[in-house]
């Protein structure tokens, strides 16, 4: 993929960047590397002076940022919007937090003092350099969730973008750099896919972390596990919406539209099959159909769109692919299922709406990144549990229900990295984020994300003889 900018609401290159060469990606790593001394020497509170002000220009450039989003991506400006001030509220999270997150601990002496130990400390030591490779899909919250807190322990970071966003890739490098972070603190790389491996076995480099396809997350683990080097993967998802019979229904089928379409329904995290108790499928069903299909689908700098262009044209066809062969094998799309009527230009679907499915679909197993959702009609609460579960991925999942012993099975049984309860899936930086199963390992967010890239630091003071 040629790193530029593309309008998928319109097809049109807008610009192209020339790709980091072999001295250009030498000199960024190389500052990294110098800065990485410096960085560990300022204390918190300086850190955090530095990463409020990143916070502040952040609030100032927000129009700016969101119109480079919905411009390279396609997400609705609202939504852009909305992504910018999560950004800034993560800094300001993490500036105030990072510290007590961080601080020294101390093991009581008495458990300790078979050891010889006259008193231990634990202490939290940055790694060094981080790279960063990142998604299109939230181009700049992916990044933040990642340079907030590795900034705030000590670290540095790279940043390999996706190719399809160089635009709000740049404005990061600049961001940190205009709020006044040492040089070299935080970087972009502008090089493809192909430059990854090289830059990860560069000995300067002593972790990374990726969000994006499982593909791409094996081939970044085999790599750092040949280097023995640390990573944190968040990959692919296909959360269950489960909704049982205790459940309110209209609530359940109204936020089931938001959380199956945001982003365009480009979000690891939205919700992609809906598994609904056979006494209230039907009810859920037509709301839920009526609620999709009243959706808007256009320019996505309108204010008043929902649902704009996929960000990527292969991905409209992988989209396209995966609703044909499923309808082709007997699934019943009860709404959408084609390109909208009169938006010739650009990467639009329509928001699609699919029952009947089973395990001889394509879509049945594999992750639809697009505004499509899968219907399932279940008998009782074991059905409900195995089908959530019958899933390669594990990254989180939504249950509606108001009986305490079904949130209990659904507590101890789900296999994913969250269950959310009466509510969809959202991330937050006082809460850990991750998957299980294909969905990756580690944790971004709260008080995990920013150990994952420390030295977890044993100091052992023995007793004077």
């Amino acid at each position: 993929m040629p790193i530029a900018t593309v309008n998928p609401a319109t097809g049109e290159t807008l610009k192209t960047f020339e790709a980091h060469g072999p001295e250009e990606i030498e000199r960024r790593i190389a500052l990294a590397r110098a800065a990485v001394d410096e960085q560990r020497s300022l204390d918190f509170d300086t850190r955090a002076r530095l990463l409020n002000r990143a916070a502040a220009l952040l609030d100032e450039d927000q129009e700016h940022i969101a119109r480079t989003m919905t411009i390279e991506m396609g997400k609705p400006i609202a939504a852009a919007r909305a992504e910018a001030a999560k950004c800034a509220k993560a800094m300001r999270w993490y500036a105030r937090h990072a510290a007590d997150l961080l601080a020294d601990e101390h093991p009581s002496t008495q458990d300790v003092d078979d050891s010889g130990a006259a008193r231990v400390t634990v202490r939290y030591r940055p790694l060094g350099v981080v790279l960063a490779v990142m998604p299109w899909n939230f181009p700049l919250w992916q990044v933040v969730r990642f340079a907030a807190p590795a900034l705030m322990a000590g670290n540095t970071g790279l940043l390999k973008h996706a190719s399809n966003v160089p635009q709000t890739a740049l404005y990061l490098d600049d961001l940190f750099h205009r709020a006044g972070w040492p040089r070299g603190c935080f970087q972009t790389l502008l090089v493809g896919a192909g430059a990854v491996e090289g830059v990860l076995r560069d000995p300067r480099i002593a972790a990374a972390t990726l969000t994006g396809s499982e593909p791409a997350g094996r081939s970044v683990a085999a790599i750092a596990g040949d280097e023995v080097k640390k990573t944190v993967l968040e990959l692919g998802g296909s959360d269950p919406f489960v909704v049982m019979s205790s459940a309110r229904v209209e609530q359940a089928a109204d936020t089931a539209v938001t959380a199956r379409v945001q982003n365009n329904g480009q979000s690891c995290i939205a919700a992609k099959r809906f598994i609904v108790h056979t006494d209230v499928y039907d009810a859920f069903l037509q709301r839920f159909t009526e609620g999709m299909s009243r959706l808007t689908v256009g320019d996505p700098l309108k204010d008043d769109v929902q649902i704009g262009p996929l960000a990527l044209e292969a991905g409209r066809s992988d989209v396209e692919e995966l609703v044909d062969d499923a309808v082709a094998h007997g699934a019943t799309a009860v709404c959408g299922g084609r390109r909208p009527s009169g938006l010739d230009r650009g990467w639009f679907y329509e928001p699609t709406v699919l029952t009947g499915v089973d395990p001889s679909m394509r879509i049945h197993r594999e992750e639809a990144f697009g505004p499509v959702a899968t219907v399932y009609r279940v008998a009782d609460l074991d059905e409900a549990v195995a089908l959530a579960n019958d899933t390669p991925f594990g990254l989180s999942s939504n249950v509606w229900t108001r009986d305490k012993d079904e949130m209990a099975r659904f507590a101890r049984d789900i296999e994913a990295g969250g269950v959310f309860f009466n509510g969809m899936t959202a991330s937050h930086p006082a809460l850990p984020f991750g998957g299980a199963k294909r969905s990756g390992y580690g944790r971004e967010l709260s008080a995990h994300g920013i150990r994952e890239f420390c030295n977890i630091t044993t100091l052992w003071y023995g007793k004077e003889q």
